[in-house]
């Protein structure tokens, strides 16, 4: 009987915690990005205002550290007209939205220094393909009751 309670026990432990493929994700993210392109599917140039910060064109070419042992990191901006000091910011991957696809959840959510927010809003994204030197993030937002699909293709260094 207390061989099964253990058992029991272990069981629940190990189906809480983050699936293998999540794991994975979080050693492969670690590290210094390059956010190197930022697409959209909208026909024409739109202007585009990322994490509620800066134009696309401050986000093309910046520096982002991902630090998942407490899924925090920092991003810098680029370009001759953008503010170049560092933003900090926590994150998430959450496990597989859909099997068919594969897609995972990524909540990056804008903080302090210290890691607190003030407003505890944050950007859902979906992490659409990583590697160990490649990663792309989709959003899906509306563009006069239409969906735009922004990509956002970061490189490792």
């Amino acid at each position: 009987m207390k061989k099964i309670a253990i058992i029991l026990i272990t069981f629940c432990f190990l189906a809480c915690g983050a699936s293998k493929t999540v794991r994975d994700s979080r050693k492969t993210i670690k590290g210094n990005w390059t956010l190197t392109s930022i697409k959209s599917s909208a026909i024409g140039d739109i202007k585009i205002t990322l994490l509620n910060d800066a134009d696309k064109s401050c986000f093309e070419n910046s520096s982002w550290q991902f630090i998942p042992n407490n899924n925090t990191g920092v991003y810098t901006l680029s370009g001759m007209n953008c503010f170049n000091e560092q933003r900090y910011f926590a994150f998430t991957i959450d496990e597989v939205v859909d099997e068919a696809t594969g897609l995972y959840n990524f909540l990056l959510k804008p903080t302090n220094e210290k890691g607190r927010s003030d407003t505890n809003a944050g950007f859902r994204l979906e992490l659409t393909s990583m590697t160990e030197t490649a990663m792309q993030w989709q959003q899906v937002v509306t563009l006069d009751g239409k969906p735009v699909t922004i990509n956002m293709n970061f490189t490792k260094f």
